[in-house]
């Protein structure tokens, strides 16, 4: 990691955010001797994230870019499937060894997927990295975007010159807000409560869906040894919530899956146990300008539905990795031109769509209270339940290929690694 002090007044590309998107674009950059800057607000990467879930397709991409050793030597916890429940009634079970990419999806803390990331990065003299770095503000010039200035430790201030500036500042980025480009964000109709608990002995590597009208509960097992919960709530609703008191919580959360109300008795004290989202979808026309591009949630916002956002960021950074490293290699030291970036955008603007399409559907059908619409909502999750072609239709939402660089393999060889399908590591 490299002293604020001693961070280069001039870089190839200047990425701000260092989230699985921007660490990992970092550190495929300086894998080819990209000259890199990386700067992350947050002092160091112990924090809490709500989106630890990697889904299958970002498994095997992680393991194809030489990953899996470190993975495998942290530690993670392979999930099995997901199942919908209705009042006890089961409507819909996804069993992930039954995709066709047949890998499954792994719960892996993000500050650890992030710093096997920076540490793979930091092996390579051109990458530089600035934690507790925060972005102020683009540098302009003649149109273009030319670089950014930044506050670090203590308040001390620099500008650092870039051909590129990556804003990878996640959901709320200030990159975007920014850059001039515009934004349609739209609120969903509910918000998100979530918290943790102790996983009891016995339960098993899957995750679940508790419904009951339109309240609903997701549960998934989240490593070393916890349940990770997520509870929806009617948008703007969080302090008549909490008005309501903690007891009244915890029993709604019971009333959902029976099977937690004493872990939520025992280990829920205080509202500070719990942590909100806001959800919100956030949809660019442009993602870039001459010198700018920005990526991840920054550049097209998902809700936690499926569990997207970082896998996501992740096919963003290994999609954009040889689009830069092309356009750097044609010379000059002039901003690269917002064309540049053209057919990437299109690729992954047309992939998000497909996912934010999904979501929002998702959503609506999870959102229903009147009895014929909740009718046919039980209706569609049992028909799709039968379907054998069910794994199939879901597999271009859950699972979308993307183009991995034969370059960023080969730096990371060894290459492939079988998928790891047993339980907890």
């Amino acid at each position: 990691m490299s002293e604020f002090s001693e961070l280069p007044g001039t870089t190839d590309v200047l990425v701000i955010g260092g989230g699985p998107a921007g660490a990992l674009l970092g550190c495929l950059l300086a894998r080819r001797g990209i000259d890199v800057v990386v700067v992350e607000k947050q002092q160091d990467l112990e924090r809490s994230f709500r989106g630890e879930n990697i889904a299958p397709r970002s498994v095997h991409t992680l393991r194809e870019l030489g990953f899996g050793p470190a993975l495998d030597e942290h530690g993670y916890l392979s999930i099995n499937s997901v199942t919908a429940i209705e009042r006890g009634r089961r409507l819909l079970r996804l069993e992930y060894g039954k995709f066709p990419l047949a890998t499954l999806p792994i719960d892996i803390p993000q500050p650890a997927l992030i710093g096997i990331f920076l540490a793979a990065a930091q092996a390579h003299p051109s990458f530089h990295l600035a934690m507790g770095t925060a972005f102020t503000g683009l540098i302009e010039q003649d149109g273009a975007v030319a670089g950014a200035t930044l506050r670090g430790p203590g308040g001390a201030t620099t500008s650092i010159r870039a051909r590129v500036v990556i804003g990878a500042d996640g959901r709320f980025s200030k990159v975007r807000q920014r850059s001039g480009l515009a934004a349609d964000i739209k609120p969903m109709a509910r918000d998100f409560l979530s918290f943790k608990l102790p996983r009891p002995a016995g339960w098993g590597d899957d995750g679940y869906l508790m419904i009951e009208d339109d309240r609903h509960l997701v549960v998934l097992p989240t490593w070393p040894d916890f349940l990770r919960i997520g509870h929806n709530l009617p948008k703007r609703q969080l302090g008549e919530l909490r008005a309501a008191g903690l007891p009244a919580f915890k029993a709604g959360i019971a009333a959902l899956d029976p099977r937690l109300a004493d872990l939520v008795e025992e280990h829920i004290t205080s509202w500070d146990d719990t942590s909100f989202l806001e959800i919100f979808t956030a949809e660019m026309q442009q993602w870039a300008r001459d010198g700018l591009l920005l990526i991840g949630d920054a550049s097209h916002t998902c809700t936690p539905i499926l569990g997207q956002g970082v896998n996501l960021a992740i096919q963003d950074a290994v999609c954009l990795a040889p689009v830069l490293a092309g356009a750097l290699e044609r010379g000059g030291d002039r901003p690269l031109p917002a064309d540049t970036f053209g057919e990437y955008v299109a690729m992954r603007r047309r992939h998000k769509t497909v996912v934010t399409r999904y979501q929002r559907f998702q959503e609506g059908a999870l959102a229903e209270k009147h009895p014929v619409k909740l009718f046919i909502r039980r209706v569609r999750f049992s028909t799709l339940n039968q379907l054998p072609l069910k794994y199939r239709l879901l597999d271009r939402v859950v699972n979308a290929a993307h183009p991995i660089d034969p370059v960023d393999i080969a730096a990371g060889a060894p290459t492939l690694v079988p998928s790891v399908r047993s339980g907890q590591r």
